[in-house]
């Protein structure tokens, strides 16, 4: 049985260790939180993955992406950005009908842009990570509690604009901060809980 501390939204889990209250909500989501949320992905296919599932996330909850993760790297050819930029319309239909994944056109096909826009980055000497890297903050929050957890910031504004300017879309600040959350940019951990300053990004 785990205790709770409400005033902060950490819960102790059976192994003593702290987390926020999400992640004790399953296995999965707890193996998550402990190994990868937070943890600095810096390769170009890496974070065209994780903008990827963010859209797909959007309006649900991270659960059901996370659940869904390995039918969404085998529908969308383990997110290489130069294979989904080569999807077509019978591609497409293809993925309407996979219930192993979130079957949203528009973010289907936001997708397949996203991987075009991707690669028209490397054309100008740049590539998705560095792009999305290049917006790190100075400093990061230490929420104590999951009400001081930001939804948004500059950064997340200013790298939204610039990847809508380069054609991406499904891109939106509150999306955007989340995936720097997800990818070690920020770090967001609430301070008591055993994961706050692990990523090497952050002291």
């Amino acid at each position: 049985m785990s205790d709770s501390t409400p005033t902060t939204g950490l819960v102790i889990g059976p192994d003593g260790l702290a987390r926020p209250a999400w992640a004790e909500q399953s296995e999965l989501l707890r193996a998550y939180y402990d190994t990868e949320w937070g943890m600095p992905v810096t390769d170009e296919r890496g974070v065209f993955e994780r903008l990827s599932l963010e859209a797909f996330q959007s309006g649900l909850s991270w659960a059901t992406v996370l659940r869904k993760r390995p039918a969404f790297r085998e529908a969308f050819a383990g997110f290489d950005p130069e294979a989904v930029a080569g999807f077509g319309e019978l591609e497409v239909e293809r993925l309407m009908s996979d219930a192993g994944i979130i079957r949203n056109r528009a973010k289907i096909l936001a997708t397949i842009g996203n991987a075009r826009a991707t690669l028209a980055l490397r054309e100008e000497g740049t590539d998705l990570a560095e792009l999305v890297w290049g917006f790190r903050p100075a400093q990061t929050p230490a929420p104590r509690a999951i009400a001081d957890i930001p939804t948004a910031s500059a950064e997340s504004v200013a790298l939204s604009k610039e990847l809508k300017r380069r054609g991406f879309r499904w891109v939106g600040p509150t999306t955007m901060f989340a995936l720097m959350e997800a990818i070690g940019l920020v770090d967001t951990h609430l301070v008591g809980s055993h994961r706050r300053g692990t990523s090497g990004v952050w002291g």
